[in-house]
């Protein structure tokens, strides 16, 4: 069996069971614990302050990305919407940091998801298929953006469509990097991106142990600051490799790969 029927048949089955865990777990409501920060110290009367200004590197990534991807017509407009997204992280984290509550948090976590969305149809068209990855975007943006519908509006208050829209791409974007090949150069990455993505996640899970260590800046803070510092990667990454010959990813009317049969060019 080839690489790509693998990694469609495990994408298959992960989804099935992501879907199959979201109707088999209870609801999962916003514990208002989650706002209670270790350090919320003021500074310049700032509110928390380290965990608002940790969001600037975000600003500066966010546009060192959309000033390149400008420049740069040859490239699809989901590149763009990518950085300027991690602007709009920088710009909603904030104001959640500033004033943390359940109301502002939706504030933060709607630009998560179009990063989150965004990201993985650009992966998704650079290894199955580009006009797939095209037309995903906006129906994986819409999906984004209804978890974060449904938590606040919904009767429940439940996170677990919000839970799921993250946790599915994460399991599946290894799949897509081990079993489907890159149209680019440079195949690390995503790998890089997500190497920082999970550090900054124990991070966050540690904030108080971490600020305790250190005694000067808590984990969440340093999430932050590890998530941009991925993201520049992946920017530095995309400015410095090269498109592989056109002939490699043409469509083939005689090509058996499961890429092209089953996510057509």
């Amino acid at each position: 069996m080839k690489k790509e029927n693998i990694g469609a048949v495990l994408l298959f089955v992960l989804g099935v069971m992501a879907v199959l865990i979201l109707f088999y777990i209870d609801p999962i409501p916003q514990d208002e614990a989650y706002h209670m920060f270790s350090d919320r110290r003021s500074i310049m009367n700032i509110p928390n302050c380290w965990n608002v200004i940790s969001n600037y590197p975000f600003v500066i990534v966010g546009g060192l990305g959309v000033i390149y991807f400008t420049r740069n017509n040859k490239l699809h407009f989901s590149y763009m919407l990518l950085f300027l997204g991690v602007i709009l992280i920088a710009v909603g984290s904030g104001y959640y940091h500033l004033f943390p509550s359940s109301y502002s948090l939706v504030w933060d976590r709607l630009p998560m998801t179009i990063v989150f969305m965004t990201l993985f149809s650009i992966i998704i068209r650079e290894f199955i298929s580009v006009r797939l990855g095209r037309l995903m975007l906006l129906p994986l943006i819409l999906i984004g953006l209804s978890s974060i519908l449904y938590w606040v509006y919904g009767e429940s208050g439940d996170l677990r469509f919000y839970g799921l829209i993250q946790f599915y791409p994460m399991v599946a974007i290894p799949v897509i990097l081990i079993f489907f090949k890159s149209k680019y150069t440079k195949g690390l990455e995503y790998w890089v991106l997500l190497v920082f993505y999970m550090a900054a996640k124990v991070l966050e899970h540690f904030d108080d142990q971490v600020y305790q260590f250190l005694g000067f800046i808590s984990g969440h803070s340093l999430k932050h600051i590890l998530a941009a510092t991925g993201l520049y990667f992946l920017l530095s990454f995309y400015k410095k490799r090269t498109e592989l010959g056109e002939k490699s990813f043409k469509v083939s009317s005689n090509s058996n790969s499961l890429s092209e049969q089953f996510f057509p060019k």
